[in-house]
């Protein structure tokens, strides 16, 4: 959808109002209901639905009566809370022409009431040219119900955090301003994609520049995962540009080396097509091939130095909750936990996953089950003789009989699970056995 913000001017208190009571209604709701669109926007003078009418006539809100008659936002309603909310920061004051375009996101020049020029960038998840979001990206992580909207959300939010953290480590990045909703704020890199780039006057320089900044992420802690010519800038000066990050992985993920090689094969192969493969075979001989240049050229994933820094569990903090840290710590702590006993194991003698031994373990585990079988009755006795028990053993001797009773109560049958097992409620057998158990539970 095209964005035209000429009729932002023209809302007003009420229609903004009306329009964030939409927002919020569809935390719960995929068409929120105009009743309750009424009441959680609480006008003082009523005209929800004229309000409502005037905002479906600028394309901000979608009506749906299929079901009931409710109404959804749509991205250009969307857009105009974010800008709102960052005209009202002062982050800028004016929204220029459209720069860029791309799968899931579209990007404008904004400038500021000093008159410097920002890059303003909203994510538009959803679209027909990339609809496999759930699939390609982890926005949703558990959950498995979502809108577009709130992945779009999510993505942006995501993409600041990582722009912000790499910017403060020395990475050329472009400098975050303010993140709202799905609109980033980022300074404007004044370059060129590198796809549009058909000469250059150091190749050898840039190729190198740009391996190393994968490299130089890899050691940090992250892969880019969408390390290609269009999402790296160039200028006049041919100095690089890294942009796009809403994709980017830790190298602790389980496809981490795949998504490492394919980023440097990315690169490797542009070059050798724009630049017919000058950049790598000057420094080698004729009589070697290119499998053999590219294997002693290339950098391995396995052969990092991950020692400087730890960037992806930086990042994780940077833009989320306390609360959501702490799952990802806990969750952390706890994977090591499990590697560090799955090592423990591993130094364990062969002879311990013998088959002789599983059924010596087989046979003595069958054996207690029998001992704890026939010597319910010998354990009261037992537990009154043990000095060491005090009242750990009264409270087992308690809780065994009153699981007696409950037993003999419901006369040694098992509960039903059936559904019609509520046609029984009423009955005398199943007002005697409820008796029969309150008075066990209150015994």
């Amino acid at each position: 959808m095209k964005l035209d913000v000429d009729a932002l001017r023209y809302l007003s208190k009420d229609d903004f109002r009306v329009l964030t009571a939409v927002e919020m209604g569809m935390r719960n709701h995929e068409i929120v209901p105009s009743e309750l669109i009424d009441r959680i926007a609480g006008l003082k003078h009523g005209g929800t639905y004229k309000v409502l009418k005037n905002l479906l006539k600028h394309k901000l809100v979608h009506h749906d009566s299929s079901k009931y008659d409710g109404f959804r936002l749509t991205y250009l309603g969307y857009d105009f809370l974010a800008i709102k909310a960052l005209v009202n920061r002062g982050v800028f004051a004016a929204v220029g022409r459209q720069i860029g375009v791309g799968k899931e996101s579209d990007i404008f020049e904004v400038a500021t009431e000093d008159g410097t020029v920002l890059a303003m960038k909203l994510h538009r998840l959803g679209r027909t040219s990339f609809r496999a979001v759930k699939s390609k990206r982890d926005y949703l992580l558990h959950r498995k119900s979502f809108n577009w909207l709130y992945l779009s959300r999510l993505a942006a939010l995501k993409e600041f955090a990582f722009m912000k953290a790499l910017g403060e480590h020395g990475f050329p990045v472009p400098n975050a301003v303010d993140c709202n909703r799905h609109c980033i704020v980022m300074s404007l890199v004044l370059g060129y994609p590198l796809v549009q780039v058909r000469e250059l006057r150091n190749p050898d320089v840039v190729f190198e520049t740009i391996v190393g900044l994968v490299v130089r992420l890899a050691e940090h802690g992250l892969i880019h995962c969408d390390f290609n010519e269009f999402n790296i800038m160039i200028d006049d000066d041919e100095n690089i540009t890294m942009i796009d990050f809403p994709q980017m992985v830790s190298v602790a993920h389980r496809n981490g080396q795949m998504y490492f090689d394919r980023d440097v094969d990315g690169i490797y192969k542009f070059f050798r097509k724009r630049f017919n493969h000058s950049v790598v075979e000057d420094s080698h001989s004729s009589h070697e091939t290119e499998s053999d240049i590219e294997e002693e050229e290339r950098p391995s994933f396995s052969s990092l130095a991950k020692a400087t820094g730890f960037l992806d569990k930086e990042l994780a903090a940077s833009g989320f909750t306390r609360r959501e840290q702490e799952q990802i710590e806990s969750f952390i702590e706890g994977s090591e936990a499990e590697n560090s006993s799955g090592s423990d194991e591993d130094d364990v003698d062969d002879s311990e996953f013998m088959p002789e031994k599983v059924d010596e373990d087989l046979s003595s585990l069958n054996s207690l089950r029998l001992a704890d079988q026939d010597g319910d009755d010998d354990d009261d006795d037992d537990d009154a003789h043990s000095p060491d028990n005090g009242d750990a053993v009264l409270h087992r001797r308690l809780v065994k009989q009153r699981r007696r009773a409950v037993a003999a109560a419901q006369g040694g049958r098992k509960t039903l699970s059936s559904r019609n097992s509520y046609k029984e409620k009423g009955s005398k057998g199943a007002q005697s056995s409820s008796k029969a158990m309150r008075q066990a539970c209150k015994w």
